[in-house]
């Protein structure tokens, strides 16, 4: 008779996160971060021999486990037959946010994503990719009523929870209003609202704000807006998933910025 210790598998290093899947994998050692531990499945080695070589030359101790183990550890999701357990992704803080504002050096004016009450880790991670595509320079969040930064998270973000700074702040409200006294001008998607995202002048300092599916922004998140805008819908639906939207209305912001500078938009 086995034992509990072996039925429930091999034990995960502690203190590290894991994150799962080839692309993950390849987005870390690219930026040259090697994950301390990666787990690959057992026969899946001619299949994930590059990648894996790839994070041995970097230092990563790499132990072969079996599927079942992986299995457990992802609770059955698409983990591509590999592991990699990482430094825990840590947000930055609302005075973190405050010095970037005031030290700003990039060539364009500030572009912030804020999520409020976004709680759904798949969606977390889609508004991250269309963060980093189109090229935003943060993502804003609560510590409250928020998604957690996680393994699922990193895998959905394919990279981007790592190269996207993201800000975690005690009160929305307050750190809106010191957005505002630094000169970003704050926009809130509504479906009530009358003017056009396509309507909506982002090629300034902006902060773009997208509410949790349902409920939307809350109160005081609402009056802290400068503008309210909406995508226009030309079919039965009357909403879209928060990271669709997301993504349109970033993409929307990004071809305004490239118009305004003059830049291809390819």
């Amino acid at each position: 008779m086995k034992s509990s210790s072996a039925r429930r598998g091999p034990r995960p290093p502690e203190g590290l996160d894991h994150v799962f899947g080839v692309h993950a994998l390849e987005s870390l050692l690219e930026r040259g971060e090697a994950p301390k531990v990666l787990w690959t499945q057992q026969g899946a080695g001619k299949r994930l021999q590059a990648v894996v070589s790839r994070a041995k030359a970097l230092g990563a101790s790499v132990q072969e486990q079996p599927r079942e183990a992986l299995d457990q550890l992802t609770q059955g999701a698409s983990h591509q037959g590999v592991v990699a357990f990482c430094q825990p992704l840590t947000p930055e803080s609302e005075a973190s946010l405050m010095l970037k504002l005031r030290a700003w050096q990039a060539d364009t004016p500030p572009l912030f994503l804020v999520l409020d009450g976004v709680t759904d880790v798949h969606n977390f991670g889609a508004c991250l990719r269309s963060a980093d595509a189109a090229g935003a320079h943060g993502v804003i969040v609560a510590k409250d009523k928020a998604a957690p930064l996680n393994a699922t998270v990193r895998k959905v973000a394919c990279g981007a929870a790592e190269s996207v700074p993201v800000y975690q702040v005690t009160n929305l409200a307050r750190t809106l209003a010191a957005l505002k006294d630094a000169g970003v001008w704050i926009t809130g998607t509504a479906g009530e609202a009358r003017a056009s995202v396509y309507d909506i002048d982002f090629t300034g300092p902006v902060a773009l704000i997208m509410g949790a599916e349902a409920k939307g922004m809350r109160r005081l998140t609402r009056e802290a807006c400068d503008y309210l805008a909406k995508l226009p819908m030309a079919g039965q639906v009357s909403s879209l998933n928060v990271s669709v939207a997301t993504g349109i209305c970033l993409f929307e912001a990004l071809r305004q910025r490239r118009l305004a500078s003059h830049a291809p938009l390819l």
